[in-house]
C-alpha cells in the first residue's frame, strides 16, 4: 500500500515536497514514479527513479524545477518541487513499477495528493 503526503495550496515560485511510503511490502528493488492528473488532461509521468536511484528521468514540464529521491531503507520516495507554477496544479500519484526501472508495469497506486498553485 502507498501512502502519499505533502500537498497543500502555494503560491506561484513556492516550493513542496510530496512523500510516499510504503507499507506491507520493501519496494526496494522497484522503480517508483510520480504522475500527476489535472482536471480535465489525461493522467502524465512526473518523475521516475529506478531502484537504486542510478536512474531518473523528468517529464519536460518539470526538469530542472523538480527532483525525486528515495530512501531504500524508508520505504519512501519524494518529490521535492520548485518554483511551482499555476500548471503544476493537479493532483499527485506515486506508483510503483513491477521492473527495476521505468513505468510500463505500473504494481500499484497511491491515493494522490492535491497540489494547488495560485498565480
Amino acid at each position: 500500500q502507498l501512502q502519499a503526503c505533502g500537498g497543500g495550496l502555494v503560491q506561484t515560485g513556492w516550493s513542496l515536497r510530496l512523500s510516499c511510503a510504503a507499507s506491507g511490502r520493501t519496494l526496494s528493488n522497484n522503480a517508483m514514479n510520480w504522475f500527476r492528473q489535472a482536471p480535465g488532461k489525461e493522467r502524465e509521468i512526473v518523475a521516475s527513479i529506478s531502484w537504486n536511484g542510478g536512474h531518473t528521468y523528468y517529464g519536460d514540464s518539470v526538469k530542472g524545477r523538480f527532483t525525486i529521491s528515495r530512501d531504500r531503507a524508508k520505504n519512501t520516495v519524494y518529490l521535492q518541487m520548485n518554483s511551482l507554477q499555476p500548471e503544476d496544479t493537479a493532483a499527485y500519484y506515486c506508483a510503483v513499477n513491477k521492473k527495476a526501472a521505468g513505468w510500463d508495469l505500473i504494481g500499484a497506486w497511491g491515493q494522490g495528493t492535491l497540489v494547488t498553485v495560485s498565480s
